[in-house]
């Protein structure tokens, strides 16, 4: 895993990231996106397109934000049918349970 999607993203979830990353590797859930680990290159791309800051480097997490390393590696445990190419799985439609759980309007 190289970068995390965190909280800044749920309800958000803008998908310019989607355009600048060049292997595929965000994959949309119902109120998020989610990262890869396995298919993440490590560019960096995604962080600068990103308009509201929701993506970090996995090295680079503080606080709550470290959870949402285990939430992207358990939201691809759970749904293996998401790997390959996000464009090709198209939308999930579901999160991972915090994700789901969290309140309305998002993080940050």
């Amino acid at each position: 895993m190289a970068y995390v999607i965190n909280d800044a993203c749920i309800d958000v979830a803008d998908k310019a990231c989607r355009e600048e990353c060049p292997v595929d590797c965000i994959y949309e859930g119902d109120r998020m996106l989610y990262i890869h680990p396995d298919e993440c290159v490590d560019c960096g791309k995604c962080v600068t397109a990103c308009p509201n800051g929701a993506i970090a480097s996995e090295h680079k997490l503080s606080g709550d934000a470290e959870r949402f390393r285990d939430i992207a590696v358990e939201f691809f445990e759970a749904f293996p049918e998401a790997e390959g190419g996000a464009e090709d799985v198209g939308a999930i439609g579901s999160d991972h349970p915090v994700v789901a759980a969290w309140p309305a309007g998002g993080g940050a």
